[in-house]
Parts: structure tokens; C-alpha cells; sequence
């Protein structure tokens, strides 16, 4: 019998063993380190299975608690460098605290890992399929709890240059994510065998799964071409001073709309169907008396370019509270339909927990109205197109971008604002576009005030991708989608199925760990006879 045939059959369960200390540590720090290498800027996708793959082998055989420790600094390496762009808004001790709490999701994870270390070596196929099982249940909770979840670090979004991408069609980002851990899973269980043959054959497993990708066809829309502009005005300076340059802001993209025009009556650029201008172009509520000359020089710049521009902008009200919304401006008559933001920033957007909050840092009171969210997909009407809605973050919750396809969106747009930010932010938000985009088969643009923007086509491949800090105009031709993709129609059916399916194999190791007990006890008490 050879070592693969072995392999596939139940093995007894081996009894715990003390294994050495540092080694599992160091492997763990490096597991975080060859995830953040995963994500932008690096954009070493293939380094996010090593990642898994360290993390499985550094907890194996260990304790809830060891897995839990052991978790947490691959957490930490990993999210606390992956995050810092959160410090220019809110500071060191937020950033921090984010990125340890974020952290402690992969820390039990890891400690569930490690307790079902048994089950794995009962079953030693089940390793690459439990890993994959665990990251996908984490990541569900994470992205969901607490004040609606923070899915950022999630291991499909770190995958725009890889075959797996294409599974999004399919199962959209969880899928992507559990298939990236099983790949892990199989390189683990390649080390850990310390067999040439069977650690060939599972090495190869994991190949063919990455390459498995390649032969998934992506869903090309194929409906009417459309022309869209894309408009990102930059700011006077980047950082908190931002919304003091309100009205600078406004100018810039405006400016840059009435050179377009220009461009096109001089026939050096093709008319737009639509334009697209960023989240926050305008701070200013163009829809109060008090500032009107921000409606006229939106007007100004719609009736110059002849199209409707689909507006980023704040309105105030209902009492109070302000909403983030994204506003169709037509020309000749100005204002129409809203969006509004649907899943406001907790402590960025809205403050709960504010006098707690103030006694972590000072600058909480900067957000002096709470925004609140809406209650509608953002699917709006703009020139030929229903174009998907997702301002900002929004992108990275998988339910918000899907309400807009089922809701009969033929094109994604993101409309953000990077101005308080940096690069490495922003090329993580352009990665979640590009796995929206094949996940819904729908070409897609991302917009930003400062960068990066571009466009999307509907195999997650980007054009005309703008720098950061500058002024950047660009026009493309789309195409507009209808039929729905699988993981369109399937919607969060694929990542319950997966959650259950990791519920019931942490069940099934409870209940192995319960007979390898019984057996113990039942020696002992033969042996005292």
C-alpha cells in the first residue's frame, strides 16, 4: 500500500504531543506576513494559501487556547499593518483597536482549528476541506458583527490576478475565499506528510485546484454599448482638511466636467451617455436655498457636457442627520432620483458609543451629525443605463452590491473618496471591484475623488486606472449586462451551506475527541484491574 492510498483511509487517532514552542510562533507571524504580501500594495496573490498554509501547520496538534495565541499574532502581523491607512482618521488607538478586534476573529478560527486537530488526523483528507470551512465561517462573522461587520482583509479579495477569481461567478466571494484556504489546506498537509510522493501529489492538488479557475467561463454582458465618463477632481490637500475644501472640491469637478465638454465640442473625445463623479464631489447639499450656486455650477457642468452626471453628495435631514447619497443630476432640469448610502461607517459616518469612543480619541466630535442610512438598493435610472450603486465600503458587503443586480442593475458603479486615505486603501477597494464585477457579470467603474479610479470589465480586468493625488478624466465604452450570473441567483445560499458544513465537522471533532476520551478512561480503568 502506498503513502497516498494511506492517506485516504481513516487513521487511528494520535494521541497529543508536545511540540516545540518557537517554531510554531515564528510560522505564525510569517503566516500573517505572506497574507498582508497577498493583498495591495504587494499583490502577491499566491501568497495568501502559503499564509493559510503556515497558520494550519503552526496550530496542529495544539490546544484551543495555543491555536487561539497563535492566531492572534497571525492576526495581528497580518491586519495591523493591512489597516494603518486607518490612522489618518482616527488616530493610532483606533487603528489599533480595529485591527486587534478584527484579529480576534482569526484568533478563534485558529483555536477551532486546533481542537479539531483530531478529526484531522482521523480523517487526514479532511484537512484541506476543514481549513477552508473555518476561514469561510470566520469571515462570515466577521463581515457581518458587530454594527454590520467590517469585511475588509477577506482572503478573495486578494485574489484579482488569480485563476480563482473566476469562481465568483459561481459562489461569489466566499466561494473564492473557502477554495484559496483549501488550496492552504493542501499545501499543509503536503509539509506536514514529510513523504516525497505524497507531498507531490497534494502539491500538485493544489495547483490544479488554483488552475481549476481558468476553465470557468466569466459572464460577458451583452447587452448595448453605452459611453461613460469618469470624472476624479482631486483636492486642494489630502487628509481631515478635506471637508474644509468643501467648496474647492466641488470646483475641481466641475472644472473637470467643462473640460471634457470642451474636448468633446472640439471632437477630441466621444460624447458621454453618462458621467460618473465621485462620493463627496460635492459637500455642499445642492437641493437648499442656501447654496444655490452649488446647484448652478452643477448645472453649469451637466448642460455643458450634455449628459446626466450621477452626483456624490451629502443632504441634510431628516433633522439632525445627514445622508451620504448618490444623486442623478439631468441636464436641463437638474435633480432627480437619490440613492442613499445604505451602510453608514460606524465611527466614521456615524458615532456610536460616542463617549466611550472620546475617551479613545480626541477626534470623535469631528463627526458632529450622525449620518443615517437608506433603506433601498441603489439602483438608479442615468441616461440609457440602471446602473448598481455602491458608495464606498459598501462595496465590500456582498449583499449590498447583490440587492442592486436583482434589482435589475446593468452596470456597477462605486462612487468613494480616498482623500483621507492612501494608495494601499484604495488599490484594496479597486481589488473588491474587480471581484464584484466578475461575481455579477457586469462591467463596473470605480470612481474616486483623489484616485485610484477605473474601469472594470466583467473579467475583473482594469483600464484607464488613474494615479493618486491628481486630476484624471477618462471615457470607455460598456456593455450592459441582463442575464444574472449563478452567484447572483444564489445569493448568501453558498456561504450558509459552508458555515453549516464547518459547524458540523467542529461537531464531528467534538465527537471524536469524546470517543478518544471514553477509550482512554476505559484503559486505564482495564489497566488498574
Amino acid at each position: 500500500m502506498t503513502s497516498v492510498d494511506v492517506a485516504a483511509e481513516p487513521a487511528a487517532p494520535v494521541p497529543p504531543v508536545r511540540r516545540r514552542r518557537w517554531p510554531a510562533v515564528l510560522a505564525a507571524l510569517a503566516a500573517g506576513g505572506a497574507l498582508l504580501l497577498a493583498f495591495p500594495n504587494a499583490g502577491l496573490w499566491w501568497c495568501a494559501p502559503i499564509g493559510v498554509a503556515l497558520l494550519a501547520l503552526a496550530v496542529h496538534r495544539r490546544g484551543f487556547w495555543a491555536g487561539t495565541g497563535l492566531g492572534l499574532l497571525t492576526g495581528l502581523a497580518f491586519l495591523v499593518p493591512l489597516l494603518s491607512w486607518t490612522t489618518i482618521v482616527g488616530g493610532a488607538a483606533p487603528w489599533l483597536i480595529l485591527s486587534a478586534f478584527e484579529a480576534g476573529y482569526l484568533a478563534l478560527a485558529a483555536g477551532a482549528a486546533a481542537w479539531c486537530s483530531p478529526l484531522v488526523d482521523r480523517y487526514r483528507w479532511s484537512w484541506p476541506v476543514l481549513t477552508g470551512l473555518l476561514w469561510t465561517g470566520q469571515e462570515a462573522v466577521r463581515d457581518r458583527y458587530p454594527f454590520g461587520g467590517f469585511p475588509w482583509g477577506r482572503l478573495a479579495f486578494s485574489q484579482g490576478d488569480s485563476p480563482l477569481l473566476r469562481w465568483a461567478v459561481v459562489g461569489g466571494a466566499p466561494l473564492v475565499t473557502f477554495l484559496v484556504a483549501v488550496t492552504g489546506g493542501l499545501l499543509a498537509a503536503a509539509v506536514w506528510r514529510r513523504s516525497l510522493r505524497a507531498g507531490l501529489v497534494l502539491g500538485g492538488a493544489a495547483t490544479a485546484l488554483v488552475l481549476s479557475g481558468l476553465l470557468v467561463p466569466t459572464a460577458a454582458p451583452h447587452g448595448p454599448a453605452v459611453t461613460v465618463a469618469i470624472v476624479q477632481g482631486n483636492v486642494p490637500r489630502l487628509g481631515l482638511e478635506f471637508n474644509a475644501q468643501r467648496r474647492a472640491v466641488l470646483d475641481n469637478h466641475v472644472d473637470a466636467t467643462l473640460d471634457l465638454a470642451a474636448q468633446v465640442a472640439a471632437g477630441k473625445s466621444r460624447r458621454p451617455d453618462l458621467v460618473i463623479w465621485p462620493e463627496n464631489a460635492s459637500d455642499i447639499d445642492p437641493l437648499i436655498a442656501e447654496d444655490a450656486d452649488a446647484r448652478a455650477r452643477i448645472s453649469q457642468a451637466a448642460d455643458a457636457i450634455r449628459a446626466p452626471i450621477l452626483v456624490g453628495t451629502l443632504l441634510y435631514g431628516p433633522g439632525d442627520h445627514t445622508r451620504n447619497v448618490a444623486l442623478v443630476w439631468q441636464p436641463g432640469t437638474g435633480p432627480g432620483d437619490t440613492y442613499v448610502k445604505r451602510h453608514p461607517v460606524p465611527f466614521a459616518e456615524y458615532m456610536p458609543l460616542r463617549s466611550l469612543a472620546r475617551l479613545v480619541s480626541d477626534r470623535v466630535d469631528l463627526v458632529r451629525s450622525d449620518f443615517v442610512g437608506g433603506d433601498r438598493p441603489g439602483v438608479l435610472r442615468v441616461g440609457p443605463a440602471r446602473v448598481g450603486v455602491a458608495i464606498c465600503f459598501e462595496v465590500a458587503y456582498d449583499g449590498l452590491v447583490r440587492d442592486t443586480v436583482t434589482g435589475g442593475a446593468q452596470l456597477l458603479a462605486v462612487q468613494t473618496n480616498n482623500a483621507d486615505f492612501d494608495p494601499a486603501e484604495a488599490g484594496q477597494q479597486l481589488a473588491m471591484v474587480r471581484l464584484r464585477a466578475v461575481e455579477h457579470g457586469r462591467d463596473a467603474v470605480m470612481v474616486s475623488t483623489v484616485g485610484i479610479s477605473a474601469f472594470v470589465d466583467a473579467g475583473g480586468h482594469t483600464s484607464d486606472v488613474s494615479g493618486f493625488n491628481t486630476r484624471a478624466v477618462a471615457v470607455r465604452e460598456l456593455r450592459l449586462g441582463g442575464a444574472r450570473t449563478l452567484a447572483s441567483e444564489l445569493g448568501p445560499a453558498v456561504e450558509y451551506m459552508l458555515v453549516g458544513l464547518g459547524v458540523l465537522a467542529f461537531a464531528g471533532a467534538g465527537f471524536i475527541r469524546r470517543r478518544s476520551r471514553r477509550s482512554i478512561e476505559r484503559g486505564h480503568d482495564t489497566g488498574a484491574r
